[in-house]
C-alpha cells in the first residue's frame, strides 16, 4: 500500500510538479489552503503533508500552527520563503514542521533536478 502524502499549495504548478516527482512512490492529494487542508484532515490521515508557507485565507504558517494543536502529524515546508537560516523557516521548524524543502528559483534542469533530488529524499526519510 502506497503512503499518502497530502500537498497543500495554492500553484497548481507546483501542485502538478509534486505530484509528477512522487506519484510513483506515494498516493497524492491536493488542496489550495490551509482552511481547506484541515477540512479534509478532518476525514483522511495522510503519513506527510508538505505544505506551501504564502497561500489565501491562511498561510503555511497558521496552518501548521492549527494542524499541531489539533492532529500533530510530520511536515516539509515547501516553499520559495524556505531558505537555510530564513526567519519563516525557523518559525516554521519551531511550529513543530520537520524539515523544508526550497522550490526552486527558475525551471532550469539543474534546479528542477536538485528540487526533486531533495524533496524525494525528505519525503523518503524513515524519522516519519
Amino acid at each position: 500500500m502506497k503512503k499518502k502524502i497530502l500537498v497543500v499549495d495554492d500553484e497548481v504548478t507546483t501542485c502538478v510538479l509534486l505530484e509528477h516527482f512522487l506519484s510513483p512512490q506515494y498516493e497524492i492529494f491536493t488542496t489550495n489552503s490551509g482552511i481547506e487542508a484541515l477540512t479534509w484532515l478532518e476525514t483522511n490521515l495522510p503519513d506527510l503533508i508538505l505544505s506551501d508557507i504564502q497561500m489565501p485565507k491562511m498561510d503555511g504558517l497558521a496552518f501548521l500552527r492549527n494542524l499541531m494543536r489539533l492532529r500533530p502529524m510530520p511536515v516539509v515546508m515547501v516553499s520559495s520563503l524556505t531558505q537555510k537560516g530564513a526567519d519563516v523557516t525557523l518559525e516554521a521548524l519551531s511550529l513543530g514542521a520537520i524539515d523544508y524543502v526550497a522550490k526552486p528559483k527558475n525551471n532550469h534542469q539543474n534546479s528542477l533536478a536538485l528540487f526533486q533530488n531533495n524533496l524525494v529524499y525528505k519525503s523518503s526519510i524513515r524519522f516519519w
